[in-house]
């Protein structure tokens, strides 16, 4: 197997993150929109002020809902990549892995955070998706 599907595969856990980052997004703009007051300030009369909140209440509830489901496939996910780069024997390259795909942290990052220059947290990395496989 190539090492541009191993890394796609070993993306997914990110690529999950993002997806229930842009909900929450969504979520807390839609509880911006419907906390701010929006009146319209052009003189003229326009009833008691009141809205329905009944739709508002339901799209908050739907990406509630969908927010879940996205944080338990996060999970599935997550525990699916980590008992694979838990079968790899060397703690190094799990580390490289583990920082790069669960993580998500820059090769500079991981460079400082394991004390290693940047070339060598490649070359980690290159061996580390060698032995890596599903």
């Amino acid at each position: 197997m190539s090492n541009e599907k191993k890394k796609q595969y070993l993306r997914r856990y990110l690529v999950a993150k993002r997806c229930i980052d842009l909900l929450l997004e969504q979520i807390e703009s839609l509880r911006e929109n419907k906390m701010s007051p929006s009146g319209t300030l052009d003189g003229m009369p326009h009833g008691s002020g009141t809205s329905d909140l009944s739709g508002y209440a339901a799209r908050l509830d739907e990406l509630m809902r969908e927010l879940e489901a996205e944080r338990e496939m996060q999970m599935v996910t997550y525990r699916e990549i980590w008992n694979q780069v838990k079968k790899i024997p060397n703690a190094t390259e799990q580390e490289v892995l583990t920082r790069r795909y669960l993580i998500g942290q820059s090769w500079e990052k991981i460079a400082v955070e394991m004390h290693y220059s940047y070339r060598q947290i490649i070359r980690i990395h290159g061996a580390a998706l060698q032995h890596f496989s599903w």
